[in-house]
Order: C-alpha cells, then sequence, then structure tokens
C-alpha cells in the first residue's frame, strides 16, 4: 500500500485499540483502493477515507433488565450510525456475548460498502448487545428488547436509521422491540425491518441472504461456464443463512454436504435436503446453538470441534460469523480442488486465506457483495412499508435476483475497470467505495 494508506491504517489502529475485526475491515478496503485514489486525487483533498472510516455518531447505553427470578441485570447496548450519504443508516442488530464496540464497527464499516452495492437507498449502521437470548425465556427476552429499545427509539426512525436482525435477534425479538417503539413513539412505521408478515414484515426475508449468495454464486460460476447444477457444497452454519442457502441450492440443482455450529460440523454425503432442510429449523428453536443433533437424527458422521473446510467440494459458502476460514482451511480448500468460494456472512475469511485464493486464482467473493442479499430484501420492505403494499414472494425473490446479479455484473466491470479484472473483492470495494465518495463530495463537509 502507498505511505498515504499506510498512514491511515496506522491511525484507525490508534485511535481504535483492541479493535482488530475493524482494523482488518479497514486494511482489507484500503488494500484496494490504491488506484482509485492516484486516478482520483479529489478524494484525497477531501479526506473521504479518512472521513468514511470514523463514525458519524456512536451511541453506547446501559439496558437494565430483571429475569424471572426478579434478578436485575446490567448488559451494554450499541448503535454504530457509520455513514448516512446516501441513505438513512441500514443494518442489523447482533444480540451475542461476543458483542463489543470493534466487532460493531467493523459490521458498520462492512454495511457501508455492501449497502451501497445493492443500488438501493440506505446508509450503513450496525448495533447490538452483549445480552445473549440464548436459554432466556420468552417473557426475559421480551424485558430485555423492552430496556434496550426505551433507549435506542431516540435514535432511529423510518427516515434516520432503519436497523433490522442478526445473530441473536430473529422474528421473536425484532417483534418485542417494534411493539416498545410503537407505544413510545405513538405511530406505526418501517423503522425495522424482518418484521412478521402480519405486520409489514416480507417474504423472503429470512432467506434472502442465502438465497442472495446462491445467486451471486451462481454467477460467478457462470463466468467459468459452470453452473451450481451438479455441484457440492460446503455451508458452515446452520442458521437463517445456512438455511437460505441450502433451499436455492437444492433449487439449483446442487448438493450441500455440511453444516457447522459451535460444537463442530457434520458430513452428509446424500445432501441437505427433504425433510433435513425443515429439521434446520428444528435445530435453531432448540437454543442448544449446536449440529450434532441433526448427526444423531440422520446417522451421518459428526467432527466435534471442527470447520467443514476440510471436505472436498467444489463451491464452499462460509455462513456462520468472522473470520472462521483461515489461511490453513484456505489452503485445504485449493488443494482439494475448489473451484469457488462464495461468503454468505460478514468477513468470514481471514485476509491471509483471501491471500490464498487471491494466488491460486479461484472465484472468490467477499461478504460486502455476495451476502448483500439481506439488506437489499430490507431495503425491499422498507419500500413496501412506505406503499403499504405487500408483494408476493416471487416477486421479492425475482427483484432480489435482479439486484443480485446487478451487483455481480457491478464488481466485475470496476475491477476490470481499475485494473484487477476478476478480482471481486477489488471490484466490491471500489464500486462500493465511489457511490458513497461522491454522495459526500456533493454535501460538502459534513
Amino acid at each position: 500500500m502507498s505511505d498515504y494508506l499506510n498512514k491511515i491504517l496506522s491511525e484507525v489502529k490508534a485511535k481504535n485499540p483492541a479493535e482488530p475485526e475493524f482494523h482488518q475491515a479497514v486494511q482489507e478496503v484500503a488494500e484496494s483502493l490504491e488506484v482509485v485514489l492516484e486516478r482520483h486525487p479529489e478524494y484525497r483533498s477531501a479526506k473521504i477515507l479518512e472521513r468514511m472510516v470514523e463514525p458519524e455518531r456512536v451511541i453506547m447505553f446501559r439496558v437494565p433488565w430483571m429475569d424471572d427470578q426478579g434478578e436485575i441485570h446490567v448488559n451494554r447496548g450499541f448503535r454504530i450510525e457509520m455513514n448516512s450519504a446516501i441513505g438513512p443508516y441500514k443494518g442489523g442488530l447482533r444480540f451475542h456475548p461476543s458483542v463489543n464496540l470493534g466487532i460493531l464497527k467493523f459490521l458498520a464499516f462492512e454495511q457501508v460498502f455492501k449497502n451501497s452495492l445493492t443500488t438501493l437507498p440506505m446508509g450503513g449502521g450496525k448495533g447490538g448487545s452483549d445480552f445473549d437470548p440464548k436459554g432466556k425465556s420468552d417473557n426475559e427476552v421480551m424485558r430485555f428488547c423492552q430496556s434496550f429499545m426505551s433507549e435506542l427509539y431516540r435514535h432511529i426512525g423510518a427516515d434516520t436509521d432503519v436497523p433490522a436482525g442478526d445473530i441473536g435477534v430473529g422474528a421473536r425479538e425484532i417483534g418485542f422491540l417494534f411493539g416498545q417503539y410503537k407505544k413510545l413513539k405513538n405511530e406505526f412505521t418501517g423503522v425495522l425491518t424482518g418484521k412478521g408478515l402480519n405486520w409489514g414484515g416480507s417474504l423472503i426475508r429470512p432467506e434472502a441472504t442465502g438465497f442472495g449468495a446462491v445467486y451471486f454464486a451462481q454467477e460467478m460460476l457462470k463466468t467459468r461456464g459452470q453452473d451450481v447444477e451438479g455441484k457440492t457444497f460446503a455451508v458452515s452454519g446452520f442458521g437463517n443463512v445456512a438455511w437460505g442457502a441450502v433451499i436455492k441450492i437444492n433449487q439449483l440443482g446442487g448438493k450441500v454436504v455440511t453444516l457447522s455450529g459451535p460444537d463442530g460440523f457434520i458430513y452428509d454425503p446424500d445432501g441437505v435436503k427433504g425433510e433435513k432442510v425443515d429439521y434446520m429449523l428444528k435445530l435453531r428453536s432448540s437454543a442448544k446453538d449446536a449440529v450434532k443433533d441433526y448427526a444423531d437424527e440422520f446417522k451421518v458422521e459428526f467432527f466435534p470441534g471442527k470447520r467443514p473446510w476440510g471436505v472436498k467440494v467444489d463451491v464452499a459458502m462460509p455462513c456462520a460469523t468472522q473470520n472462521e476460514l483461515d489461511e490453513k482451511d484456505a489452503k485445504t480448500l485449493v488443494d482439494n480442488g475448489c473451484v469457488c468460494v462464495c461468503e454468505g456472512a460478514n468477513m468470514p475469511t481471514t485476509l491471509e486465506g483471501y491471500r490464498v485464493f487471491e494466488n491460486a486464482k479461484i472465484l472468490y467473493s467477499p461478504g460486502k457483495a455476495s451476502n448483500a442479499g439481506g439488506v437489499a430484501t430490507s431495503g425491499l420492505e422498507m419500500s413496501q412499508n412506505s406503499m403499504r403494499l405487500p408483494w408476493a414472494a416471487d416477486e421479492v425473490d425475482n427483484r432480489l435476483h435482479e439486484i443480485m446479479k446487478r451487483i455481480h455484473e457491478t464488481c466485475v466491470v470496476t475491477a476490470e475497470r481499475f485494473g484487477s479484472p476478476g478480482n471481486y473483492v477489488v471490484g466490491a470495494n471500489v464500486a462500493g467505495f465511489l457511490k458513497v465518495a461522491d454522495a459526500m463530495l456533493d454535501q460538502g463537509l459534513v
């Protein structure tokens, strides 16, 4: 990287100590922007990147709540409003013990580029809490969500900041959050996405991130004259993203042979299909956060404490969490003949892993491009809310498919334009940056 970009990265690390995920996200983007900043000195003069790595607003607050035994607990709540140059802040809420400021800043930074790529008018944000909904009763989750929203409601709105769900925040949590917002504001508005279908939600939303990632993988494979049909897939995770990916892979004629959780992974050579896909919903509702039950139910192999990247497959789709695929995993995938890695999670591959894929010249897409289907469908939910009209599942799915095809085309064209043909990381980072950067220039020093 140039001295200018290294200086920015050094300043980010100095200003944001002990936030390695945020440093990693900024570095990955910065490495892609060298040629852009050489061709467009106006971005350097206006300090666009320096402004983009600094959140417009960071909100942090306490969240006291009472459990079913009457004991009071105190968690920490966050909302990172990263960039609103092209629309209201948009991004999920994550409830998980691992949540901290650095992780949410990395997610918010990634969200800025992801939302830019969707072509929809959405800025980037992220939020959540170190609260763990796993093992809590519905009433405990409700009391927590009401306390959380009692502070957050001051900072969000349909035209200001529109949160969604993420890890630990599903339909139940969105319902409790929305109910409290409605009560406090005395208005029924599209302030949250991922809502129930009976009160403003969109069909396809739970499956959307997984569907979108598979659509993106399909477009990637087409560039090599290949298709999803007949391919074997390693999928990590077993939540909404993995579930949606499994459904769409099966529809397109592929076969998923792995799922994973914190406890390890399962290998199902016959494929995760039919009743096995429905069983994924049971796994999630069990609150165990484990996949061993799948192996017991369907008599397949379970590998405790392992990740699925050692299985010989054509396509790998990391759909669980950040940095779940490292350099060693990447080398194993390449050595086993994997032709495509399509990220369904946010930054699931380490920088070292990405460089292995880049050097091997296999198809590789960063999550900010290939997992944009979730937030794109959230944007479609916002549109339906604004019009007070629901769309049929086919219409939402078709719109999602077209958005993912446009994102893919944008990445390909932009990578070619800036001297890195076939590099989806460069294409996604540069295309996402340009739209936001131009909007920031247009709007002045704000």
